[in-house]
């Protein structure tokens, strides 16, 4: 069954610059094990969420609107794709992410494509 799994985290001060790095080595080493156990399907960092546009259609009418659609500290940093046995796996590999530990980290199921077993 496949998972997504949303790294949550304090917005960064947009002030300083990103880390040169795109991972730190915890986190490298998270994707290291998770890549050779096979259930990490692919993951990626997001930019800040200032970047974001959010898209609306109301009565046919296209709204945009700059930056993330709430105002929150906490923002959406990056994600990654798994597939795993089941839910507990699942629970158990994003308990292992290095983000849990200082910011969150959400698990949601996919809906399964048309024809695949859910």
């Amino acid at each position: 069954m496949r998972y997504l799994m949303l790294i949550c985290g304090t917005s960064h001060d947009e002030s300083k610059p990103l880390p040169s790095e795109p991972m730190d080595t915890a986190t490298e080493a998270w994707v290291k094990e998770m890549d050779g156990r096979g259930v990490r399907l692919m993951g990626q960092r997001l930019r800040p969420a200032s970047m974001a546009t959010t898209i609306r259609v109301n009565d046919g009418e296209v709204l945009l609107t700059d930056g993330p659609f709430a105002e929150t500290k906490e923002q959406i940093l990056g994600f990654d794709l798994l597939d795993c046995e089941n839910l507990d796996e699942a629970l158990e590999v994003a308990a292992k992410h290095p983000s849990a530990r200082h910011g969150a980290v959400e698990v949601r199921p996919l809906w399964p494509f048309a024809g695949e077993e859910s």
